[in-house]
């Protein structure tokens, strides 16, 4: 077993309404708490870093399940739902894969890129660090392409 290391470099300033900064590989952002959340809403926030976390694990995982089926392209909206009271907790995490298939696809493969799109959830690792504490779903929209 190999491990892999990454770091983050941060930086905050002030209390609830502070903003900060961090540095990580090819991120590079300020940060502070949302102003959904009663913040200043300068650059991204923990929710948004989290959800961007879950769906790119998602989406790249899909990529590589959906790429056997002879799929290349997928598009995403992914969401994340925070409880803040009585205390601020992410409840859950939906995943809205959009598929694009050629309209000759048969219903053997359409059942096969279906159950890709729920098993790329249950194979990430995000997901995996997740499970137990944040429930994450997923909602595919499988469409056929139209040929011109």
């Amino acid at each position: 077993m190999s491990e892999h290391r990454f770091e983050l470099k941060a930086a905050w300033f002030g209390g609830l309404d502070g903003t900060g900064h961090l540095l990580s590989g090819q991120l590079n952002t300020a940060i502070s708490v949302p102003k959904e959340l009663d913040g200043p809403g300068v650059g991204t926030n923990p929710e948004e870093l989290l959800l961007a976390a879950a769906a790119t694990c998602y989406l790249i995982t899909l990529g590589m399940l959906l790429k056997r089926q002879g799929i290349t392209a997928i598009e995403l909206n992914s969401e994340i739902l925070v409880q803040s009271t009585p205390a601020m907790k992410v409840e859950q995490i939906i995943h809205r894969p959009r598929i694009a298939v050629p309209s000759h696809t048969s219903h053997e493969q359409l059942d096969k890129i279906r159950k890709a799109a729920y098993r790329a959830e249950m194979t990430c690792m995000i997901s995996k660090a997740l499970k137990g504490n944040v429930e994450v779903s997923v909602e595919p929209e499988i469409t056929h392409q139209s040929v011109e």
